[in-house]
């Protein structure tokens, strides 16, 4: 399984403008409906938040990976989102985030919820691969690192 086999460029993100946490969620749920999914924005934020307020997904160096499940959905779906300025995430080391990778699964597909998140996770320990990500002239070179262009 690669990081690339959930994702779609139109799913991409290349600058987020949300300058706070509950704002990149909302933001990151609307790329959904923008690229035209059939989902349900409200119920969505409110997954996505109650596991926030379970402890965060900023998970430190920059990265937060704010995931949920939903029954109204039948497959899992990552949006890929960068801020150059950085958001406070509430992240387990206090810096702000950067990097954000967001994935909503279908209720009963636990284990491949839990392969994508590990996937992701490894992919992002790599230093290279995280500053390439920050350091993207544009959403095609985005595209290009994360292996969809």
């Amino acid at each position: 399984m690669n990081i690339s086999d959930n994702l779609a460029k139109d799913l991409v993100v290349y600058e987020l403008q949300a300058t706070d946490k509950g704002g990149v969620l909302e933001e990151m749920v609307s790329t959904l409906k923008d690229a035209g999914l059939d989902i349900d924005v409200e119920n969505s934020l409110k997954v996505l938040n109650d596991r926030e307020k379970l402890g965060t997904t900023g998970i430190g160096d920059g990265i937060a990976i704010p995931h949920g499940k939903l029954d109204s959905i039948e497959e899992i779906v990552v949006v890929v989102g960068r801020s150059s300025a950085g958001v406070d995430f509430e992240s387990l080391d206090m810096q702000p985030c950067k990097i954000f990778f967001m994935v909503l699964a279908p209720e009963q597909g636990a284990g491949t919820h839990l392969k994508v998140l590990a996937q992701i996770s490894r992919q992002l320990k790599d230093e290279a691969f995280r500053q390439a990500f920050i350091e993207t002239g544009d959403k095609e070179e985005l595209l290009r690192l994360l292996g969809i262009a």
